[in-house]
């Protein structure tokens, strides 16, 4: 059965969205805060774990921030249900780890909705898919190990959120080629879930920091590519 966490401090809510949640055949797992939501995650790794930003004790933000650094729940799919949509929240969200940012009020049904399109992209066990990728991938001073979910550069072993390291692998799996934004969206967010217009650009500037500014380039009005030696042209 598919564990969802639901992380609110209002009772009421968690209430109305575990009962529309469970009518469908979901497990329903409950926090009030975010210290809780880490301990529950931590004991009962949800498939989905779904926050409010405004919390007390540790708001939404920093929960998600520590879930991701957390191995075992490297695969939960991470959203947020929350008032706020500001730009800037969503963003935040995303920079966060977030794979989603759903915004207050939603019918239930539609929230079901996403909660499907979401399970979607959750996969816990390798894909024996033609298309699937090696599961280690060298390409120059850079390995992703996708069985272990790690990127390691000049030794160093990285962790990544879910979907800069989805994204870093479709970039790494065809150096020299572009990717349009369109490709990108399709391949590591789905059709299913729409993402604000900047979602890529900030998980692109997360990806630069950490293995550096040379190996994404930027074609301007297109997409991205990964290129091995920054010397080199393609």
């Amino acid at each position: 059965m598919i564990r969802i966490l639901l992380v609110d401090d209002e009772p009421d809510i968690l209430e109305f969205i575990g009962y529309n949640l469970e009518k469908e055949g979901f497990q329903v797992l409950k926090a009030l805060n975010g210290r809780e939501a880490i301990e529950v995650a931590k004991r009962e790794l949800p498939q989905i774990i779904i926050l409010d930003v405004m919390m007390p004790e540790m708001d939404g933000m920093v929960t998600c921030e520590e879930i991701r650094k957390i191995p075992e729940l490297k695969q939960s799919i991470i959203a947020f249900l929350t008032a706020r949509g500001e730009d800037y929240s969503q963003i935040a969200g995303f920079e966060a780890g977030a794979d989603d940012y759903i915004t207050k009020p939603i019918r239930p049904k539609v929230l079901v909705s996403r909660v499907r399109a979401l399970l979607k992209r959750y996969q816990p066990e390798k894909s024996s898919g033609p298309e699937q990728p090696d599961e280690v991938l060298t390409v120059g001073d850079l390995t992703i190990d996708r069985e272990r979910y790690l990127i390691i550069k000049h030794g160093q072993e990285m962790n990544l959120p879910k979907k800069e390291f989805e994204l870093l692998s479709l970039l790494v799996s065809k150096p020299g080629k572009v990717f349009t934004r369109d490709d990108i969206y399709d391949t590591v967010w789905g059709d299913e879930v729409v993402v604000g217009d900047r979602t890529i650009d900030v998980h692109i500037r997360k990806l630069r920091e950490k293995i550096g500014d040379d190996q994404i380039k930027t074609i301007k009005g297109v997409g991205y590519k990964f290129v091995v030696d920054s010397n080199k042209s393609y």
